[in-house]
């Protein structure tokens, strides 16, 4: 049978650079259909995704993923090739190694002995897999639940495979993230000659005092489980080039990360009445990417701390930081989510890896979560 190991080097080899799944999901589909599982492929776009179920009654504890991976950068910076699985030292080499194609390979072999042994289980086994988490994640796990919802189809327990730990093997699972809310804005000036500012108006200059007051506010206090809202201009651009010229206008992108004590709604209002008080001769679009979820102590919390411990004699700690996952997408039908895999500290760099022994110890993880979740 293929070991974990085998199954994350045949993913790693395949260069899945977002969206694109270059076959991933069909080495997948073929494992779960050997353990009895019925797959739908659920294609959004250029977006690969498959749905798999075994079994049809609740509770349904499902595995989610992603298949696809950020470009490998520049070669050089490598010292394997990217989508060469090279092992050294005990380490995996490869991109995808930690983000997530190992994570997706020790679940994919937890299954086939979990259903080995427990052929009759209790509920439903599933796993939801995409290829769209690392780009822009519209015709990925987004539609793929909108599809369930829709025929009314529930998960009950979701594990998403996101490399959560820092510096062992589950001493962090995530159990929840902040919300994203991005702001596109542009700041309208007239162009003119530095040499004649009375017949131009400068938009930096203007808006300037607008940006400096939202950088200095304080959104809320966060609270026990996230930390304070922030917020962060990730990009300005005005200008010609030249240094003679006073800029016609301005762009800004921007970004808050915002905990359960404040809406979107009341970020976007609260924004654009400290705009309206500086200068209105702006245009803003809004986009947000999620809202922040919470998954409180209840089962799938427990079933995973209790399985750390007993695989890796640790007590983990829970946490709500980092970027966005897929989650903010599943937790609000209702789900318990968490994220719970390998170290992160080598995700999206040169030379990203995960130690062998690492891949056996989240199959051993996963394993006792199916355990103490569909045999009780």
């Amino acid at each position: 049978m293929t070991t974990t190991l085998e199954l994350c080097k045949a993913l790693i080899a395949r260069p899945s650079i977002s969206p694109d799944d270059e076959g991933c999901q069909e080495l997948l589909i073929a494992e779960l259909e050997k353990l009895g599982f019925t797959v739908e492929k659920l294609p959004f776009g250029k977006v690969a995704n498959f749905w798999a179920k075994r079994g049809n009654s609740a509770p349904v504890l499902c595995f989610a993923g992603h298949t696809d991976v950020v470009p490998a950068g520049n070669p050089a910076a490598w010292n394997t090739e990217p989508f060469v699985p090279t092992i050294k030292n005990g380490l995996l080499f490869g991109r995808g190694a930690a983000d997530m194609k190992g994570s997706i390979a020790a679940m994919i072999t937890a299954c086939r002995s979990f259903i080995h042994e427990h052929p009759d289980h209790n509920g439903t086994l599933a796993f939801l897999i995409t290829s769209d988490e690392e780009s822009i994640a519209v015709d990925g796990t987004k539609r793929v639940i909108a599809t369930l919802e829709a025929r009314n189809e529930k998960i009950t327990w979701c594990i998403v495979g996101e490399p959560s730990s820092t510096k062992l093997t589950g001493d962090v699972i995530r159990n929840g993230r902040r919300g994203s809310l991005n702001g596109t804005l542009k700041v309208n000036g007239q162009l003119g000659h530095v040499a004649y500012p009375h017949l131009a108006k400068n938009p930096i200059h203007a808006f300037l005092p607008a940006l400096t007051e939202l950088c200095a506010v304080a959104w809320d206090e966060g609270n026990e489980y996230f930390p304070p809202t922030s917020f962060q201009i990730s990009n300005i651009q005005a200008g010609t080039g030249a240094n003679n010229v006073i800029p016609g206008d301005m762009s800004v992108l921007f970004n808050f990360r915002f905990s359960t004590e404040v809406t979107a709604a009341q970020l976007q209002a609260t924004t654009e009445a400290i705009f309206n008080r500086h200068y209105q001769d702006y245009d803003l679009q809004w986009q947000l990417s999620g809202e922040p979820f919470l998954t409180p102590e209840g089962k799938l919390v427990r079933a995973a701390s209790e399985s750390i411990q007993e695989v890796m004699g640790i007590q983990t700690s829970l946490s709500t930081g980092g970027g966005t996952s897929d989650g903010r997408f599943i937790a609000p039908t209702g789900a318990e989510v968490v994220e719970l895999g390998p170290l992160n500290s080598t995700i999206h760099q040169a030379n990203e890896h995960i130690a062998v022994v690492e891949l056996e110890r989240l199959e051993a993880i996963y394993r006792r979560m199916l355990e103490k979740l569909l045999l009780t």
